[in-house]
């Protein structure tokens, strides 16, 4: 089949590469002017109807600039597929929208980062069947083997995306824990080798411990180089917002979502009222603060 891709970016650009190589058309467009055509107008133009257009731009107001847009160059019978980390709420939004103008839009969860290219992506998608079926191709040449599902209406793609996302916070900071309490430990440990044989045969084996083990062997066992500030792009914030909303527990993800909001902290206030209670009401000494920067010099020399 023939489709149009908005944005060529780490993932949109592989994509774009995997569906060529798998005998499917693409006219592309990027704001940073590499694809086939250099306006969304001209993207639309490229394209035969019933047109497919899908969309690998940042979650918010990236993706609902250029789905506004696409609503006045798309017509009825065109297809809208949002393959970004858009909230599922959005996307429930964007599907009533776009049917008010007789456009179809189908969320799509995208999964497998950098490696998608030669692995595939696994996809979840929501939205109307017939959409969906329209598009099935694409999905089934990105996807490897059993990697693809329609898993609800719309909204329900994103939905499945943004759990996975969580869960996926809780998995890497389950292994973070880990490796900082053999960091810690009286033993002298090899931590890129530890990780290596955990890949093989270990219950905690997986492809997140493949990717911690490479990256203990190209940046050392000590991550010298890499510093300890995690980011986070939304999903795991909205998981636990969801977990709240359905009144669900949600420790684990919790957690890991909060240690990413610590890593960010040169010094964290609450830890100043911990120490300052802590000599109230016990005596405790604190540490002022250039002390406390010089035992944590002292402690990563």
């Amino acid at each position: 089949m023939k489709l149009g891709m908005v944005g060529l970016g780490r993932m949109g650009g592989n994509m774009v590469e995997r569906l060529r190589e798998r005998g499917h058309e693409l006219a592309t467009y990027s704001r940073s002017g590499d694809g086939t055509a250099q306006s969304l107008v001209e993207l639309v133009r490229q394209l035969e109807r019933p047109r497919v257009v899908w969309l690998m731009v940042p979650a918010g107001d990236a993706t609902e600039s250029v789905f506004r847009e696409l609503l006045d160059i798309l017509g009825r019978g065109d297809t809208i597929v949002d393959g970004g980390n858009s909230n599922f709420r959005d996307s429930q939004r964007r599907h009533m929208e776009a049917r008010a103008r007789d456009i179809a839009f189908v969320d799509a969860g995208v999964s497998g980062g950098i490696w998608g290219r030669t692995e595939g992506y696994c996809l979840m998608v929501g939205g109307e069947r017939d959409a969906v079926e329209r598009v099935e191709p694409a999905f089934r040449a990105l996807a490897p083997e059993d990697g693809y599902a329609h898993v609800g209406p719309s909204g329900a793609g994103h939905f499945v995306k943004m759990v996975h996302n969580g869960i996926e916070y809780g998995l890497m900071h389950a292994y973070a824990e880990g490796f900082e309490i053999l960091h810690a430990s009286e033993f002298e440990l090899d931590l890129p080798e530890i990780a290596g044989i955990w890949r093989h045969g270990s219950v905690v084996r997986s492809w997140l411990l493949d990717l911690l083990h490479s990256a203990f062997e190209e940046e050392g066992g000590e991550l010298a180089s890499i510093a300890g500030y995690v980011e986070d792009s939304g999903e795991g914030r909205w998981t636990v917002f969801e977990a709240i909303n359905e009144s669900v527990p949600a420790p684990v993800i919790s957690a890991a979502l909060f240690a990413r909001f610590a890593s960010r902290q040169d010094e964290s206030f609450a830890a100043k009222v911990d120490a300052a209670l802590r000599k109230q009401f016990g005596g405790h000494a604190v540490l002022a603060s250039r002390e406390r920067s010089e035992t944590t010099d002292d402690r990563v020399s």
